[in-house]
């Protein structure tokens, strides 16, 4: 059982006021023990006397004589005086280090009690990331995929889906075809729960199929796991499952590891039925993928009710953020947690190869137990669920909000969007981004190709325009203002969630320097971080972009591009000649050369004037991009403010307004099309 701060603090009071004793009855000599007695005695004066400091190096001294002795137990106990010590003093550093000390000698011992300690330690820690968005799907598609590269089933290439519990939302219920109009968006799919002993809920998947959605099903054994049987019950449930037409993400019997529900308590047994599911489903209805879904807590019991890759599609958790642990203020303030370490345990075990869904989640924005509003707590951390996590964690591929109020029953927290209109306001935005998917589809990708990448301290470049979203968390909870600054100049400064800004190339010249001001309510500075960020001279070819290995530069005021890249953009055929340093392109009847030693160049054999001669740069021959997109009959502009070259092969025909290419328009004007 994961046992709560106050109660080990009261632990450590009774268990290290008879430590020493049990040292000097343990038959150790009076040579040995004394100086054990002497520390602990002097550690226990200097605190009454309320000169916590001097106890320090004494605790110090019988963390690690306990640890060399193999005493997990006082290690512990030790280990918690200092970081309490650190914690109350605020720092920080010192703090987390001893937290988790802590834990690790709890888990010698054989006890959980640690995970207290690392909940305190994520509250307290100090994190500034920030990510980039790029349009680069071969890095996207990378980071969004399992080590053996095998999507699971329904598994997007990169994107996450947006699902909800709606049906006691009463805007919606379960009329799921309303999505669009309260929330501004569609979701790709909606949850529903069931009795395993009860039939398939048709009437949840008619809703799905009429709003073009899938469905979550919640699929629940209220009298046990020995009431799953390979019966005419179960074919016939898994035959009504496919005949929906629809996709189905089955969650069967999650949150097992908590004793809370009734399939807990026997793994192998649940691994049995899990598998049973599996396997009927997979004969029966192969529009089911299965969802395997603990709770985030307890979390050391999760893994023992896994039941195998080969029966798991994806791999899913139910967590909640709410202020008070369970709804109650003595069990513990939670305002410092976010939802995203909770997700942490779990990804690092599972992500590498199940996608992972967040089945059920929600963000209270009212506790009525103690009759509080946390609306700021609220649009801090629902920011972070949706505009933070997934970028995070790249194969986070679902998050489902639960929305309702539990005004009078379990934690009572209200989670409601229509009941705080900021919420709901500040949810519609944020999901309304292509990237958060709105349709169930092997392999789906967002419509705009975008994704995000992590910024790193050693090289980041972005080529057009950039969104910038960072990942702030200060013990202080609250953040009163973050500054933007590119190269000391202070860009942008916000105050409220969505946290992030758009960035044009233009205004991060090569070798820039990104840094972000965090202040605290305080009105103190708590972070203070740099990242370098350049942008890069983009090209696309009729509004196609082009990835060239060595990027496009700047040079005179002319764009250089790769010349064989650019060439074979445009569909011409490309030689080099080693010996004389000239490369020749050919398309249809035109032919250009480009001679890097003398920087002259030719088309059809006569002599063009260059504005900047070709030339080698890091190892590849570079030429005039104007040039050569002009030369083989294309348009070319430049976009100043994104740094972008457009080439346009196309002809424009002002008696049809279509654009097409010479060949288009020649085979349609003799009626070939």
């Amino acid at each position: 059982m994961v046992k709560n701060r106050s109660l080990i603090t009261n632990l450590r009071k009774g268990l290290a006021a008879s430590l020493v004793a049990v040292t000097l009855l343990s038959g150790a000599s009076a040579a040995q023990a004394d100086p054990i007695w002497d520390r602990w005695q002097a550690a226990e004066a200097a605190v009454k006397r309320g000169n916590t400091q001097e106890a320090v190096p004494h605790w110090k001294f019988l963390v690690e004589h306990y640890a060399a002795e193999g005493d997990w137990q006082g290690a512990a106990l030790f280990s918690g005086s200092l970081n309490e010590y650190y914690d109350k003093i605020q720092d920080y550093d010192n703090a987390i280090y001893y937290y988790e000390l802590e834990n690790q000698y709890w888990l010698k011992e054989g006890k959980d009690w640690g995970a207290v300690d690392l909940i305190r330690a994520d509250q307290i820690r100090t994190i500034a990331d920030v990510y980039m968005s790029t349009s680069d799907v071969d890095v996207l598609k990378k980071q969004g995929a399992p080590v053996n590269g095998k999507l699971a089933k329904f598994e997007p290439e990169y994107g996450t889906y947006i699902g909800m519990y709606s049906e006691q939302d009463p805007e919606m219920q379960n009329n799921f075809i309303k999505s669009e109009s309260i929330y501004g968006s569609k979701h790709a799919h909606y949850l529903a729960y069931t009795p395993y002993d009860q039939p398939f809920p048709k009437q949840y998947a008619v809703r799905a199929k009429e709003a073009g959605s899938a469905l979550q099903i919640a699929w629940e054994p209220s009298n046990g796991l020995d009431s799953v049987q390979d019966n005419a019950h179960l074919r016939e449930w898994a035959r009504a499952a496919k005949a929906t037409g629809i996709p189905i993400f089955l969650r069967y019997a999650s949150e097992m590891n908590g004793n809370w529900v009734v399939w807990h308590g026997d793994p192998q047994k649940y691994i049995e039925k899990f598998r049973l599911i599996h396997d009927v489903m997979a004969q029966e209805a192969p529009n089911v993928a299965m969802v395997w879904s603990p709770g985030d807590v307890p979390s050391y019991s999760i893994d023992d009710y896994y039941p195998g890759d080969d029966y798991v599609d994806w791999v899913g958790v139910n967590m909640y953020t709410e202020p008070y642990e369970n709804g109650d203020p003595a069990q513990g303030d939670m305002s410092a947690t976010s939802p995203i370490e909770r997700l942490d345990k779990l990804y690092k075990t599972y992500s590498d190869r199940k996608p992972l869904m967040i089945s059920e989640t929600a963000v209270s924005h009212y506790e009525h137990a103690t009759d509080e509003s946390f609306t700021d707590y609220a649009l801090l951390n629902l920011h972070r669920l949706y505009q933070v996590m997934p970028l995070k964690y790249p194969r986070l591929k679902s998050i489902n909000y639960f929305n309702v109020d539990l005004g009078d029953r379990e934690s009572r927290n209200n989670y409601l969007l229509a009941d705080n209109e900021a919420m709901k306001e500040l949810y519609s935005s944020m999901i309304a981004a292509p990237y958060y998917l709105k349709k169930v589809e092997q392999g789906a990708r967002p419509a705009d190709g975008v994704g995000h990448i992590k910024l790193n301290g050693s090289s980041n470049t972005f080529q057009g325009t950039t969104m910038i979203t960072p990942w702030v968390k200060i013990p202080d909870v609250y953040i009163n203002q973050i500054d933007y600054l590119i190269n000391g100049e202070i860009i942008e400064s916000q105050r409220n969630p969505p946290f992030g800004i758009e960035l044009n190339a233009s205004e991060v010249p090569a070798g820039s320097t990104l840094q972000l001001v965090v202040y605290n309510r305080a009105g103190y500075k708590v972070v203070d971080k740099s990242f370098p960020l350049s942008s890069e001279v983009s090209i696309s070819i009729d509004g196609k972009r082009q990835k060239y290995e060595q990027p496009a530069i700047i040079r005179d005021g002319s764009t250089l591009a790769p010349m064989r890249a650019i060439f074979e953009s445009l569909g011409a055929t490309v030689s080099w000649d080693q010996a004389t340093q000239v490369a020749t392109g050919r398309k249809g009847d035109t032919t250009i050369t480009l001679n890097i030693r003398d920087g002259k160049a030719t088309k059809n054999g006569q002599q063009v004037k260059l504005e900047v001669p070709a030339q080698l740069i890091n190892g590849y021959s570079m030429a005039p991009a104007r040039f050569i997109g002009e030369a083989f009959g294309g348009q070319l502009t430049w976009d100043g403010t994104t740094r972008a070259v457009q080439i346009n092969t196309a002809v424009q025909l002002s008696f049809t307004g279509k654009i097409m290419t010479f060949r288009q328009w020649l085979f349609s004007a003799i009626g070939i099309i």
